[in-house]
């Protein structure tokens, strides 16, 4: 593929030029509070129980849902790109904090609106959604008038809500404060987490020894500020579920994701009984490495002669290229994206660990964040990224509250894309080493979504446990992190990351609860999906848009049933979609005897 040379750094100034010192976003803030303020309005003078006017009072309130709905997340897009460019920029988090406050007053607003639809009767609700501009929202406003019905009264969920800026929300944001002054020692250089999170995948053994000692000492100097953040953040939801009467700390999570408790418990189970492949190729890698047995910082470690870089012109060439033997529409989404300065891929000191997607619906256009360092599991990353942008884009045509689909869903799109990449770099290896390393790669993301998140389940059920009974100490929380790891892996590493659940901000979102699990679901309910895809070839693309479009508006159950004919509640479809992870990892065994 001939292309243009592509620009690792964003532009954001389309949005709101002058970044946080913009002063079109601060008028934008304005006209957002503005229709904040006048939705409402709206909602406090609706009158329900008037059934005559319903559906026209129903529809004019929507409209204005969906025009500060998408204003609300433009900010927040803005904002969050800000913060990931540079954990410095001081005027970033005090628009977070800015941004948090209108979210909140908005959610407020919805909260009124959410009570108002469970005071209309189940026959008239059921006349109205079948109005032809109520229908094509029927799912989701019915969903929203279900879940009203299980909370507190509007006025206490308001007060819950607006106590959250400066409680709930506000720990979350001490997070990102603390994580931004840290810094990790190597080599002479202070790198930012983000940097040395990089370090992990290097060759060198010794190298990622010295840089996980510095790793851990980073973390550990602020263990007891970390441990106070998530204490507090848990306990604010706790109070909150107890309040509402909810005993179970995964009502919400499931109810988020739209997904049932046996879905849940069946996906874990299986995985649970099919660990044994996975401890076999942690142990056949240590025996490559000659290591008597793998420690938490090898496990990114590349096999073989991999230090080889992949520029981020090659990685994505890589990525177009494939998309398009998938299909024409997600190689022209990457193409855009990437020819538009969409994706930023630098390295450099200063930016947040991670990657993400981010959308700015008014502006329909995707924003992705990474650190680019030539690594193969950097260019699967980007398409992991990528992949989240197609979702966005294949919905574009939906009503804007048709696209809220859950995060494991969501992960779906990504871990699809990625497995798009990740199989052909093994299919088009030159060598046998070369495959292997490729194929070495593949694995480490199966050991990653069934070992590492199911740590990270297994930790935070059990953190939040013993967080009813009174906040948990800084020892625990990392020895429960190891008893969580230890199970998780199979007793297969020698030494563990016991300040995980400090390092890794996904315990700390406030945003998502839980989110751990649905990465697993995504990459395995992903796999059926791959498998449809490979044996239809291109003509697939138009099915795949199909069910992307569905996402949001459906369970999880609903949806596989629908597109994929399988039933999530039983074992039979998480057996097979293990079945494809365990395949590689027999490729692997085999081809290192």
């Amino acid at each position: 593929m001939t292309t243009s040379t592509y620009s690792n750094v964003w532009n954001l100034d389309v949005f709101f030029p002058g970044g946080s010192n913009s002063t079109e976003f601060t008028e934008f803030l304005t006209s957002t509070q503005a229709a904040i303020i006048a939705f409402h309005s709206e909602v406090e003078k609706w009158e329900p129980s008037q059934k005559n006017n319903n559906e026209q009072s129903l529809s004019n309130i929507i409209g204005g849902f969906e025009q500060t709905a998408k204003k609300i997340r433009q900010a927040g897009a803005f904002v969050s790109c800000l913060q990931a460019q540079n954990t410095e920029d001081k005027n970033a988090s005090s628009l977070q904090a800015k941004v948090t406050s209108l979210s909140a007053a908005f959610q407020n607003a919805l909260t009124i609106f959410d009570s108002k639809l469970t005071l209309i009767d189940d026959e008239e609700w059921e006349k109205l959604i079948t109005f032809r501009s109520l229908s094509e929202l029927s799912f989701v406003l019915s969903e929203r008038r279900e879940r009203a019905s299980e909370k507190l009264s509007k006025e206490e969920e308001a007060l819950i809500n607006s106590l959250g800026v400066d409680g709930y929300h506000a720990w979350s944001q001490l997070y990102d404060l603390i994580v931004s002054s840290i810094k990790v020692s190597y080599k002479g250089e202070s790198l930012s987490v983000g940097q040395a999170s990089n370090k992990f995948s290097q060759s060198d053994r010794e190298g990622r020894k010295e840089v996980f000692k510095e790793w851990e000492k980073a973390w550990g100097e602020k263990s007891e500020l970390l441990s106070q953040t998530l204490n507090h953040l848990a306990g604010f939801r706790l109070n909150v579920y107890k309040a509402r009467g909810w005993e179970d700390f995964l009502k919400e999570p499931l109810q988020v994701n739209r997904m049932k408790k046996e879905t849940l418990d069946t996906m874990w189970t299986v995985i649970s009984e099919n660990k044994q492949p996975l401890v076999k190729y942690l142990e056949r890698k240590a025996k490559l490495l000659n290591i008597d047995k793998l420690s938490w910082y090898d496990l990114d470690a590349p096999y073989g002669n991999a230090d080889t870089k992949v520029s981020y012109q090659e990685g994505a060439d890589f990525i177009l290229d494939n998309f398009a033997a998938f299909g024409e529409k997600m190689a022209a989404f990457g193409k855009k994206a990437f020819e538009e300065s969409w994706i930023e891929a630098e390295d450099r000191p200063g930016k947040a660990p991670g990657g993400f997607h981010t959308y700015f619906p008014e502006s329909a256009q995707s924003r992705i964040f990474m650190t680019y360092s030539g690594t193969p599991s950097n260019v699967s990353t980007l398409a992991h990224e990528l992949g989240h942008g197609f979702h966005t884009y294949a919905m574009k045509e939906q009503h804007f509250l048709n696209r809220n689909y859950a995060m494991n869903v969501a992960e779906t799109a990504s871990t699809f894309a990625e497995m798009i990449v990740s199989d052909a770099s093994v299919k088009q290896a030159k060598s046998k080493e070369e495959k292997l390393a490729l194929l070495d790669d593949k694995i480490q993301r199966s050991v990653a979504l069934l070992m590492n998140i199911h740590a990270r389940f297994l930790f935070e059920t059990r953190f939040y446990e013993e967080r009813k009974g009174g906040p948990v100490s800084t020892p625990r929380l990392s020895e429960l992190m190891q008893e969580a790891q230890k199970e998780a892996y199979g007793g297969a590493l020698e030494e563990y990351h016991p300040l995980f659940w400090a390092s890794k901000l996904h315990f700390f979102i406030t945003g998502v609860p839980f989110y751990n699990f649905p990465y697993t679901f995504g990459f395995l309910f992903s796999l059926g999906i791959y498998a449809r895809a490979l044996e239809e070839g291109a003509q697939y693309e138009e099915k795949y848009i199909a069910l992307l479009k569905d996402t949001a508006s459906m369970t999880v159950e609903d949806l596989a049933l629908k597109h994929l004919q399988a039933d999530l509640t039983k074992r039979d479809f998480w057996e097979k979609a293990v079945k494809v992870c365990v395949d590689d990892i027999e490729e692997f065994l085999v081809l290192t005897e």
